[in-house]
């Protein structure tokens, strides 16, 4: 319970209580009443819900999304999200599918949300904002796995600071683990036409992909060949945004690569061909006689559980039950593919070349996991 008034809330789209529920949350001199004007241009069949800020003058969210940091900003951070959920649980109860959408200051607060609870969501937009880092809220590798997540900033932003919209856009789209969808808009800071062309394209997407298949696998089981996935050392790789996915930089050398390939060729019933979804040059594995569920593949109908990205990339994109995949992501191992849970499996995932033999028997172990969810030898 909180000290804050009952929200005040305008609404817009579908009724039913099943619904979808998209909450959308204004910045700094808005309100919900100007804010719900962006869902006319969103997806139809979603209900859509603007909640105006507890704070009075029109401040919105911005009161802890630019440079406050510590104890009062935590404490104040967090009354106010739990006077949010206090409203959302009414509205939204478990099982009905809730995605934020917050703008500038917004942008702040639904990042405090996700962070916060972050199973409690199936997708979050944060546009032109920042994340609340040193708010009180984890922002730890592998924090946002699983959660479909679009960042979009202004290249001429002057109004949120420079350095924390290059921390957000860093952390989302690498250690966050999200699947994450980049929108850099070459203007400033407000919500251009075509970044809501952007965000209801990936808006429909994620709905449609949830409606039909939900979150995923829940198998959680042991790494075939491992007693536990150990951590990555060392900095996190540089990759690049969007499609096509590539690690950039700490490529593996090219022999490791080939004797990658190699020892992944003789997994029992494997079999190498150009993969059916990758670059040119990409080097697939299938299996020729699937046993596991549609979604422990890239591409299910030629049995491509995984392929191995040309020798100037050297990663590997692959399928794993999301459990694994968040383990996998939390461990610097790998970044989610940015269509994770709206186009591909909600457990595909990028793997980092291997740098050093060590490197290379824990990516081969992480494959031989995926081959085993494919051929359904995989087992909690």
């Amino acid at each position: 319970m909180t000290d804050f008034p009952p929200p005040a809330v305008a609404t817009y789209g579908a009724t039913g209580p099943a619904a979808p529920l998209v909450v959308l949350l204004h910045g700094r001199g808005s309100d919900e009443l100007e804010i719900i004007g962006l869902a006319e241009h969103l997806p139809r069949g979603a209900a859509y819900a603007a909640v105006r800020a507890p704070i009075p003058e029109g401040d919105g969210y911005a009161w802890f999304a630019n440079r406050g940091v510590g104890r009062p900003v935590a404490e104040s951070l967090r009354s106010t999200m739990g006077w949010f959920t206090d409203w959302l649980d009414t509205v939204a109860p478990a099982g009905r599918p809730v995605v934020l959408v917050g703008f500038s200051g917004g942008a702040a607060f639904a990042g405090g949300l996700i962070l916060d609870d972050p199973a409690r969501y199936v997708a979050a937009a944060i546009l032109y904002g920042t994340l609340p880092f040193d708010a009180g809220v984890p922002v730890t590798p592998g924090r946002l796995a699983g959660l479909p997540t679009l960042v979009a900033r202004g290249a001429q932003d002057t109004v949120i600071p420079r350095d924390l919209l290059d921390r957000t856009w860093a952390y989302v789209n690498g250690p966050s683990g999200a699947p994450a969808w980049a929108v850099l808009d070459p203007g400033g800071h407000g919500i251009s036409p075509s970044t809501v062309a952007e965000l209801s394209g990936w808006l429909n997407m994620r709905l449609e992909f949830f409606t039909e298949q939900g979150r995923g696998s829940t198998l959680a089981p042991p790494w075939v060949g491992l007693p536990s996935l150990p951590e990555r050392t060392g900095p996190f790789p540089s990759t690049s945004t969007n499609t096509p996915q590539e690690q950039l930089t700490q490529q593996s050398p090219p022999v490791l690569q080939e004797q990658l390939f190699e020892r992944l060729s003789k997994l029992p019933g494997v079999g190498t061909r150009d993969s059916a979804i990758s670059v040119p040059g990409a080097r697939a594995f299938v299996v020729r006689k699937p046993g596991g569920p549609a979604e422990a593949f890239l591409v299910p109908q030629v049995g491509e559980f995984a392929h191995l990205h040309p020798p100037y990339d050297g990663s590997l994109h692959l399928a794993l039950p999301p459990a694994l995949a968040a383990d996998a992501l939390a461990k610097g191992w790998s970044v989610a593919h940015p269509l994770a849970g709206l186009r591909v499996t909600p457990g595909m995932v990028m793997v980092f070349g291997p740098r050093d033999e060590d490197e290379l028997e824990v990516v081969a172990a992480v494959v031989a996991t995926s081959h085993a969810w494919a051929t359904g030898a995989l087992e909690s």
